[in-house]
C-alpha cells in the first residue's frame, strides 16, 4: 500500500479535459485504482477462473503483499503462487488453463541463476507434490504418479515436461474423485461386495485399455466409455456369482482404480 501511496503522491496533474470528471472519478484517476482494477479485470479473463470473486478477493491480497515485501520473494513464496495459478482453471479449460500453466512455470523460473531455460527440478517436483495432496488420491498412487513424471533436482525442467506433470496430477486427483463416487453407488458406507467391485474395476480397466496417447486427460474420455448400460452389466453378473460375506473397503477399491490409472501415465524421459 505504501508504494501505491507513492504513485500517488507523485501522480502527474490530470491532462487537460479530465477536470471536468466527477470528483469520485477524478478521484480514482489520480489514486491509480481505475488503472488497478482494469488490470485485475484482464487477468480474470486470462485466467477464467472458476470463482471469479475468490479469484479478485486472493489477487489483491497478494497484490499488496507483494507490495509490502522489502526483497523478492523465496522459494517459498513462489511455490505458493505457482500453486495458486494452476488451481485457478479446471484442466478441461484448455486455454484459461494453459495460461495458468505458463504463468505458474514463469513465477517459479523469475531468480533462478541457472543458463539453462526451465524451471528448477526440486521446484517443479515439489509443485507437483503439492497439487497431488489438496484431492483425495491414494498416497501411493500419488508417490508412484510423482516417480514417473518428476525430473532431477538439478535439472532444468522445459516448458512441456512442466505442463505434462501439472495436467497429470490435476486429472490424478478427478479419476480419484470419480472412483470415490463410484464406490459410493456400489455399497453403503466404507465397504462394498467384492464381486461388485471387481466387476467394476474390470470393466474401467476395459475402458481406459480404449484409450491411446499420451494426453492424460484421454484417460477420462475413455473411462467415460463406462456406460450405465455396461456398468448394469457387470455388475449385474457380479451379483449371480458373489459369495456372501466377501468385501472390499472403499480404500482399497480407490487404490486398485488409481493403479489403473497410473498404468496409463507414460513416464517422462
Amino acid at each position: 500500500m505504501a508504494a501505491y501511496e507513492k504513485r500517488r503522491a507523485a501522480a502527474a496533474p490530470v491532462p487537460a479535459g479530465v477536470s471536468g470528471l466527477p470528483d469520485a472519478a477524478e478521484f480514482l484517476l489520480r489514486a491509480g485504482v481505475t488503472a488497478m482494477v482494469r488490470e485485475a479485470l484482464l487477468k480474470v479473463l486470462e485466467a477464467r477462473p472458476a470463482e471469479p470473486v475468490s479469484f479478485l478477493a486472493e489477487y489483491f491480497e497478494r497484490l499488496v503483499l507483494a507490495e509490502a515485501a522489502a526483497e523478492p520473494p523465496g522459494p517459498p513464496q513462489r511455490l505458493a503462487r505457482a500453486l495458486w495459478y494452476v488451481c485457478l482453471a479446471h484442466h478441461s479449460h484448455r486455454t484459461a488453463f494453459d495460461s495458468n500453466t505458463g504463468a505458474a512455470y514463469e513465477v517459479l523460473g523469475c531468480g533462478g541463476r541457472r543458463r539453462a531455460a526451465g524451471v528448477d527440478g526440486r521446484l517443479y517436483s515439489e509443485l507437483l507434490r503439492r497439487i497431488c495432496q489438496r484431492g483425495a488420491a491414494p498416497a501411493e498412487a500419488a508417490a508412484e504418479l510423482l516417480r514417473r513424471v518428476r525430473c532431477r533436482d538439478h535439472e532444468a525442467v522445459p516448458f512441456d515436461v512442466f505442463r505434462y506433470g501439472v495436467l497429470t496430477c490435476c486429472v490424478l486427483l478427478e479419476f480419484a474423485a470419480k472412483a470415490d463416487a463410484l464406490f459410493a453407488v456400489l455399497g453403503a458406507g466404507d465397504s462394498a461386495d467384492t464381486r461388485l467391485c471387481q466387476a467394476v474395476l474390470r470393466a474401467l480397466e476395459d475402458a481406459l485399455g480404449a484409450g491411446h496417447g499420451s494426453r492424460p486427460g484421454r484417460y477420462l474420455e475413455a473411462g467415460s466409455r463406462l456406460g450405465p448400460d455396461r456398468l448394469a452389466l457387470a455388475m449385474d453378473q457380479a451379483l449371480q456369482e458373489r459369495k456372501l460375506g466377501s468385501s472390499m473397503s472403499r480404500e482399497e477399491f480407490l487404490r486398485k482404480a488409481t493403479a489403473l490409472f497410473i498404468a496409463k501415465v507414460k513416464p517422462v524421459e
